[in-house]
C-alpha cells in the first residue's frame, strides 16, 4: 500500500552511516534516508581541517527505492590524500528541502562513543588486524558478535593504532531463506511507511507484493507459494520419487523473502534500530503451531533490537567490507548446475533471486568497489528506479545474475583478496546434479595471477578451504548417493577440479610466503595450519574460521563431530593415513581452555586475527558474543593430521 508519512523518527537518517571503503584516495559512506537530502562533509585531525565542503551530484549515489527510502552510496576523492595510522573525525551534515544543515553531532549523537564530539575512523598503513565474522541469524538465541565488536572498540578509543584495519563481514549479513514471523511483520509495516516500490511477480502463487500480502500463506507457509520442479530437490522428500519439489530447498522457508520490498526492508531493520520505532508487534492471527513459534521468534527478535545501537555505532567508526554467500539470496544458491537449469528457468524462482541480488547491490555490494560496481551495473538500476518499469526490473536482474565481478582486493598491505564463490561456479559436466566448484578454472586463473610475487595474502573465502575432515566426509558421502543438498555439499573439495586448482596455487613456485584463508559459514570456529609436503621454503597456510555473529552448530551434535573427527583422522589413525592429502600436513590449532582434544569453538561472536609485519597471524581470538573470548594457542606444534 502507498506510505502516506514517513516513519516515526527523530532524523531522517534511517539507516547508516556505514563506513565502507576507505584509503588515504577515497572515502565511502553507505546511509538511508526518508526523504531526499544534500550532504556536506567534514574531515578533521586533532584541529586541522583536512576535508571541509557539499558533495556534489556525482559523489553521493542517490537510489530512490521508494516514496520515502532513498539510499545513498557516497564516494568521494579527497584533493590531498589522508592521514594514515591517526584518528580522522567525520561530521556528514545533511540538509532537507534546502533547509540548515543538521550537523551528526545532533542527528546522531546515538552513534557516538563516551567522550566523542564526533564518530572518527583510522586508515591504518598496514593490515595490522582484523575483526571477521558471518551468519548472523536475527532469531537465534545468541547474543550478537557485532555488539561484542562494538564493546571491544569502545574499550581502546584512545589508542588508535590498535583499531582494526578492516571489519570484515564474510556472509549472511541476511537471512532471506529464514525470516522469524515478527521480522517480516515488521518488514511488511517498515515498507509501508517508506512506500518502497512494488513489482510484478510473474510465474508464482501471487502476482505483487499486495497479492502476497492478502494471501493465507503470507507467514509460516510460503513454501506453498514457491516455485516447484523436477530437477531440484526438497530435503525432505529426497527418498520419494515422482513428485515436484521445490526449487528453494530450505528446510526453513515458510518465511522465504520474495519482494524487492521486503529484501530492502529487512536490510533496514538488521541493521538499524530506528527502522524499528513505532513498529506493532502484535501477533496476527496465527494457527496455535504458529503462535507458539512467533512467541519464541518475537523473544529473540527483542533481544536482536535491544544491542542495534551498538552495531549501527560500530560500523560508523571501522571500515566495512562484505561479501554474499547463500543465505543472503537463498540456501543451496548454486549449489549445482541442476539447481541453476531449475532456479534461472522459472521466472518466479529467477525474480525471487534477482530481488535478493538487487539488495546486496544496493546495500552491500556498492560500497565494496563504487566506481568498478556502479560503471557495470549503475545505468541499469538508475533505469528501474527511475521509470519502475517490469521490463528495467527483468533487465536489471538479467544483469545481476549474469554479473562476474562481485571479488575485489581490500588496498591494505599485505593485500585481502575476497572471493566470490557463489557465482563463478565450476560447474560438473558428467552429472548435473553433482556439486558446483566454488569457483571456476578462469576465475582461479584470475587468482593466481593476483597472488604471483606476493610475500603475503589473506584471503576471504566465505566457505573454509580446508575444513573438517569428518563433516567432509559425510558430505561426500551423501554425493555419492545424489544427495548433495541433503548435507550443504559445497566445500572447496567437493569438486575435484576446483580443489585441485586451489591447491596447486598453493603448491606454486611463485606463491606467497604466507597464505591466511579467513572463511565463515559453518557455524563454528576452528584454525589450521597447513604446511606444504617435500617443498622446501614452501608457504605456510593459515585455515581461520569464525562464524557466526549470530549463530550457532548444535551443540550436542558438534561435540560429537569434533570428538568422532580426532578419533578417526588423529595421526595414529589408518583412516588418516589412507585419506590424508598427500601434499599437505594439516595441523589443528588447540583452543585455550577447552576440554582436552576439542578444536572446534561452538560460541558465536566475531573473530579478530592480529598480523607480524611478514603477514602472519601473530594472535587469533574468537570475541564471544557471551563476553566469554577464547584464545586460539600459535605456538605450540600439533600432532599433524590428514
Amino acid at each position: 500500500m502507498p506510505a502516506t508519512s514517513p516513519p516515526l523518527t527523530s532524523s531522517p537518517l534511517l539507516a547508516g552511516p556505514i563506513l565502507r571503503r576507505i584509503t588515504p584516495d577515497e572515502l565511502t559512506l553507505w546511509c538511508l534516508a526518508t526523504e531526499p537530502l544534500e550532504f556536506a562533509l567534514t574531515l578533521q585531525c586533532a584541529k586541522d581541517t583536512l576535508f571541509d565542503r557539499v558533495l556534489s551530484e556525482s559523489e553521493r549515489w542517490h537510489m530512490p527505492l521508494g516514496t520515502h527510502a532513498h539510499a545513498y552510496l557516497i564516494h568521494l576523492k579527497p584533493d590531498t590524500p589522508l592521514l594514515e595510522g591517526i584518528r580522522i573525525d567525520y561530521d556528514l551534515k545533511f540538509s532537507a528541502r534546502g533547509g540548515r544543515w543538521v550537523s551528526i553531532a545532533e542527528w546522531g549523537a546515538d552513534l557516538l562513543y563516551p567522550g566523542e564530539q564526533l564518530p572518527g575512523f583510522v586508515i591504518q598503513p598496514r593490515l595490522n588486524s582484523m575483526l571477521h565474522g558471518s551468519c548472523r541469524k536475527p532469531h537465534h538465541d545468541s547474543r550478537d558478535g557485532l555488539a561484542r565488536a562494538d564493546q571491544w572498540l569502545s574499550e581502546r578509543l584512545d589508542t588508535p593504532e590498535d583499531w582494526p584495519a578492516v571489519l570484515m563481514m564474510s556472509g549472511d549479513q541476511l537471512y532471506a531463506d529464514d525470516v522469524a514471523g515478527p521480522l517480516l511483520q515488521a518488514a511488511h509495516q517498515l515498507s509501508d511507511r517508506l512506500g518502497l516500490w512494488d513489482e510484478q511477480l510473474e510465474g508464482g502463487g501471487v502476482s505483487s507484493n499486495a497479492e502476497l500480502r492478502q494471501s493465507p500463506h503470507c507467514y509460516y507457509e510460503r513454501e506453498c507459494l514457491l516455485p516447484r520442479d523436477q530437477l531440484s530437490q526438497k530435503v525432505k522428500d529426497k527418498f520419494f520419487s515422482g513428485v515436484r519439489k521445490p526449487i528453494f530447498t530450505s528446510d526453513s522457508a515458510h518465511n522465504h523473502l520474495i519482494t524487492f520490498t521486503e529484501v530492502i526492508a529487512c536490510y533496514c531493520l538488521v541493521w538499524s534500530p530506528r527502522a524499528w520505532d513505532g513498529l506493532d508487534l502484535s501477533p496476527l492471527s496465527f494457527s496455535a503451531p504458529h503462535q507458539a513459534r512467533y512467541t519464541l521468534e518475537a523473544d529473540a527478535i527483542d533481544g536482536f533490537r535491544q544491542q542495534l545501537p551498538a552495531v549501527r555505532r560500530v560500523m560508523a567508526h571501522l571500515p566495512t567490507y562484505m561479501i554474499f554467500d547463500d543465505h543472503d539470496v537463498t540456501d543451496d544458491w548454486n549449489l549445482s548446475a541442476a539447481w541453476e537449469m531449475s532456479a534461472y528457468g522459472h521466472p518466479f524462482s529467477r525474480q525471487i533471486i534477482g530481488n535478493a541480488l538487487i539488495g546486496y547491490l544496493v546495500c552491500q555490494g556498492a560500497g565494496n568497489a563504487p566506481e568498478r560496481i556502479r560503471r557495470h551495473l549503475g545505468e541499469y538500476l538508475d533505469a528501474w528506479l527511475e521509470r519502475r518499469r517490469n521490463e528495467d526490473h527483468q533487465a536489471l536482474i538479467t544483469e545481476l545474475i549474469a554479473f562476474e565481478r562481485w571479488d575485489y582486493l581490500i588496498p591494505v598491505e599485505p593485500g585481502v583478496l575476497v572471493l566470490d564463490t557463489r557465482t563463478r561456479r565450476w560447474r560438473a559436466e558428467r552429472n548435473l546434479a553433482s556439486p558446483s566448484g566454488l569457483m571456476d578454472w578462469e576465475a582461479l586463473t584470475e587468482l593466481q595471477q593476483l597472488l604471483l610475487g606476493r610475500k603475503a595474502v589473506i584471503i576471504v573465502s566465505p566457505a573454509p578451504v580446508f575444513g573438517v575432515k569428518l563433516i567432509e566426509a559425510i558430505q561426500k558421502l551423501f554425493t555419492t548417493f545424489g544427495q548433495p543438498l541433503m548435507v550443504d555439499a559445497e566445500n572447496w573439495m567437493a569438486h575435484p577440479g576446483s580443489a585441485n586448482v586451489m591447491l596447486n596455487i598453493f603448491r606454486h613456485t611463485r606463491t606467497p610466503e604466507h597464505f591466511v584463508i579467513l572463511s565463515g559459514d559453518v557455524h563454528y570456529s576452528f584454525v589450521y595450519d597447513i604446511e606444504i609436503r617435500f617443498r622446501k621454503g614452501g608457504p605456510k597456510i593459515w585455515q581461520i574460521t569464525s562464524s557466526g555473529l549470530k549463530n550457532e552448530f548444535p551443540k550436542g551434535l558438534l561435540k560429537l563431530f569434533d570428538r568422532v573427527n580426532r578419533w578417526m583422522y588423529a595421526p595414529a589413525s589408518p583412516l588418516n593415513w589412507f585419506t590424508k592429502r598427500r601434499l599437505m600436513r594439516v595441523s589443528p590449532r588447540r583452543p585455550e581452555g577447552a576440554a582436552e582434544g576439542c578444536r572446534l569453538v561452538n560460541n558465536a561472536g566475531i573473530g579478530l586475527v592480529r598480523f607480524a609485519d611478514d603477514g602472519e597471524p601473530e594472535e587469533v581470538w574468537q570475541l564471544g558474543a557471551d563476553g566469554v573470548d577464547v584464545r586460539f594457542d600459535l605456538s605450540d606444534e600439533e600432532e599433524h593430521w590428514g
